[in-house]
């Protein structure tokens, strides 16, 4: 069953459309990225897969349910959106284990996801005194609480150490590899490239697209292939498109093929013929270059 949703989704606040026409499905067993620049409707995506804002127009269904309509919605579906949204005056034990209470969730459970995430020997500590990353590592205890199928995270690496980052990115993808849905947005495009095997990007609050890493990638004109030759000059003048440098040629128009057959029917010698593919954060520059609600 597709964990996660969206038909026709639309958003609007007063005059302002934050979500239009925005349709895609999130999958088991892999990690789906959310990417968008700043004001695109990512949260307010999120909020209302989560039954936290009313759609304007279309759905957005959990498990195939409205999320209202889940009995015990945390045994289907984790969240973290707002990694400060705790009770300040209570522990992160008795944070955790008032959820658990209200969700069916035995106590037991509290103790785990905290092992998990690194607080037991914080567990008794005000979570208002948290530091940012800690109430992040908090907020997905709270999302792993249900043991659910399905997690939606919402820039979880924020205040985190470079330690911190890379134990989120490796239980995110051990999650997916247990063939849980992850649903996460995040603005670092590295993070993203080393995590994620979907996206949905959006833009203004409509779809730009929805496909694998690898074939958004590929729509990027970023791409070149960089060739090095003792006799580069005349490389350059046989291909007739590239942009020469002097210890390389960088070729956008043509494949390696068509380049490296080229030089030897000239009998030219090459010391390098590389496709050079582009990150994924140049990719994504350019493909929502448009979209940008603020720009400097």
């Amino acid at each position: 069953m597709t964990a996660i949703r969206a038909t026709n989704l639309c958003k609007r606040y007063g005059r302002t459309l934050a979500v239009a026409d925005l349709s895609f499905d999130v999958e088991p067993g892999r990690v789906t990225g959310f990417l968008g620049p700043n004001g695109a409707g990512k949260s307010t995506t999120m909020r209302m897969i989560l039954g936290l804002d009313r759609p304007s127009g279309g759905s957005a269904l959990v498990a195939g349910r409205p999320y209202a309509e889940l009995r015990h919605p945390l045994r289907t579906v984790g969240a973290l959106l707002d990694a400060k949204a705790v009770h300040g005056g209570r522990s992160a034990r008795d944070h955790l284990l008032a959820i658990a209470q209200s969700n069916g969730i035995p106590a037991s459970r509290v103790a785990e996801v905290l092992e998990t995430v690194g607080l037991r020997e914080v567990a008794r500590r005000r979570a208002g005194g948290f530091s940012l990353g800690m109430s992040q590592r908090l907020g997905i205890a709270a999302a792993l609480l249900g043991d659910p199928e399905i997690l939606i995270f919402d820039e979880p690496v924020n205040g985190l150490d470079p330690d911190g980052i890379l134990w989120i990115r490796t239980l995110i993808r051990r999650l997916a590899a247990e063939g849980r849905a992850v649903f996460v947005s995040s603005h670092l495009m590295s993070e993203m490239a080393q995590t994620a095997d979907h996206l949905i990007v959006i833009g203004r609050g409509r779809l730009i697209a929805d496909t694998s890493v690898e074939e958004f990638i590929g729509r990027s004109s970023q791409g070149y292939v960089r060739v090095r030759s003792p006799r580069l000059a005349e490389v350059a003048e046989l291909v007739q498109v590239g942009d020469l440098h002097p210890d390389h040629l960088r070729v956008t128009a043509m494949s390696p093929l068509e380049i490296g057959a080229l030089t030897a029917r000239a009998g030219i010698p090459l010391e390098e013929l590389t496709f050079v593919r582009p990150s994924l954060e140049a990719a994504y520059m350019e493909l929502t270059k448009d979209s940008l609600e603020f720009t400097s």
